[in-house]
C-alpha cells in the first residue's frame, strides 16, 4: 500500500482536529477529567501543526495563481510574477520542513513535570560531591527557565556530597528540555582530598522520569510492602526519634523507594508514592519501546565512566557532550551556574535530525 501523501495526512489531521474539538466540549460537559486532559493535550498538539499546514496551502495557492498569470504576462509584470513565484516556493520549502518536524511522533511525556534523580557512581566521595554540583546546576537552570522546583528526597554523604537526591521540576517544557540529560556525567578534576594535586576521574548518574498521575499508573495496595523506621542523617546519625521514615517496595517489579526528609510518616509516604509512580510509568514506557527497538539502551548503563554522555573537565574549564559531534565548550563555570541551553538545544536538534532520518537512537 502506498504511503499517504502530505496532503492526505494533513487533511486527515484537520478532520481529527474537528472531532477533538467536539469531544472536548462533551468531556467538559460530563466532567470527565481524564478524557478532558487527554483531549486537551491532543488539541494543543494539533493546533500549531494545522496553522503551518494552512500557511503552506496558502503559499501553494499563491504560487499557482502567480504561475498562471505569468503565462499571459509581459514586460515588467513578468519579472514581478517570477519573484512572487520564487518567494512562494521558498515559503513552501520552509513550511514543508517545519511540517515534517511537527509530524514526527510526539513524546507521550511532553508537558509533564519531571523527576530528576541524581546519584554518585564511580569515584567514591568525589562522585557524591559531583552529584551535588549537578543538583545545584539543574536547580539554577530551572530558575533561568522559570520552572518551579522542589527537592523530594535528599540523602547526603559524610562530606556534604549526595548519595542520592530526587528533585521535582515543574514547567510546561521541562520534560522536553531535560529528558536528554539522563545518563552518566563524568568529571575530571583534583579532589579536595587529593594531597598531590592529581586529577581524578569520577562519575554521577542522572535519571529523568516523567511525573505520573494516579490515573496513569494503577498500583494495587496488595502489591506494596511498606516499612517504617527512624530517619537518620549522614553517617547514620539519628535525626528523628519517631518512625517517620518510609520504605515502599513494589513487589511485582522489586522497585524500592525510601523517603525520610519529612517529619511526618504520612508526608514521606506521599512523596515515596510520587517517585514510585514515576518509576513504574517510565518502566512501562521503556518496555513498550523495547518491543519496537532492539537498540534500546537504559538511561544510565552501568554507571561506569565508559557510559558517559557528558564530561566536565575542571582543569581546562571544558564541557564536552559526547552525543553531538564537535560539541565542546570552554565555559565550565557558566554551565555549572545553569547556563545549559546551548547543550540542551544541540542535543534536541540532534534528536530531531535522527528522527527525520529514521533513527531515533541518540
Amino acid at each position: 500500500m502506498a504511503r499517504p501523501t502530505l496532503d492526505q495526512r494533513l487533511d486527515a489531521l484537520e478532520v481529527e482536529f474537528q472531532t477533538v474539538e467536539a469531544d472536548l466540549n462533551e468531556a467538559a460537559a460530563n466532567n470527565d477529567a481524564t478524557k478532558l486532559r487527554d483531549l486537551s493535550r491532543r488539541h494543543k498538539e494539533l493546533g500549531p501543526m494545522l496553522d503551518v499546514w494552512r500557511a503552506f496551502k496558502q503559499a501553494r495557492a499563491d504560487r499557482d495563481t502567480a504561475t498562471e498569470m505569468l503565462a499571459e504576462a509581459s514586460g515588467d509584470d513578468r519579472e514581478l510574477l517570477r519573484d512572487e513565484v520564487s518567494e512562494c516556493e521558498a515559503s513552501m520549502e520552509r513550511l514543508e520542513a517545519e511540517l515534517q518536524t511537527l509530524l514526527l511522533p510526539k513524546d507521550p511525556n511532553d508537558g509533564r513535570n519531571v523527576l530528576i534523580e541524581l546519584r554518585g557512581a564511580e569515584g567514591g566521595e568525589e562522585a557524591n560531591l559531583f552529584a551535588r554540583d549537578l543538583l545545584e546546576m539543574y536547580l539554577r537552570y530551572a530558575v533561568r527557565r522559570g520552572w518551579k522546583t522542589e527537592i523530594i528526597g535528599l540523602d547526603e554523604s559524610d562530606r556534604q556530597g549526595i548519595n542520592e537526591a530526587t528533585v521535582m521540576v515543574k514547567g510546561a517544557d521541562a520534560w522536553t528540555r531535560l529528558c536528554h540529560e539522563a545518563g552518566v556525567h563524568r568529571v575530571q578534576r583534583v579532589p579536595e582530598t587529593e594531597a598531590k594535586g592529581r586529577i581524578h576521574t569520577s562519575s554521577a548518574t542522572v535519571t529523568v522520569l516523567p511525573e505520573a498521575e494516579e490515573v496513569d499508573v494503577h498500583i494495587d495496595p496488595n502489591d506494596l510492602k511498606v516499612d517504617v523506621y527512624r530517619s537518620s542523617g549522614p553517617g547514620g546519625q539519628s535525626v528523628n526519634t519517631t518512625d517517620s521514615a518510609v520504605r515502599i517496595t513494589h513487589l511485582p517489579t522489586g522497585i524500592v523507594v525510601a523517603m525520610q526528609d519529612e517529619k511526618s510518616q504520612i508526608q514521606n509516604r506521599a512523596r515515596a508514592m510520587v517517585v514510585l509512580r514515576a518509576r513504574l510509568l517510565k518502566a512501562e514506557q521503556d518496555a513498550q519501546e523495547a518491543e519496537l527497538s532492539t537498540k534500546r539502551r537504559s538511561q544510565v548503563g552501568s554507571g561506569g565512566r565508559a557510559d558517559k554522555i557528558r564530561t566536565y573537565n575542571f582543569k581546562e574549564k571544558r564541557v564536552t557532550d559526547h552525543r553531538v559531534d564537535g560539541l565542546t565548550r570552554y565555559n565550565l563555570e557558566q554551565v555549572l551556574q545553569g547556563d545549559l541551553d546551548e547543550f540542551v538545544d544541540a542535543i534536541m536538534a540532534e534528536s530531531r535530525a535522527r528522527q527525520l532520518a529514521g533513527d531515533d537512537e541518540v
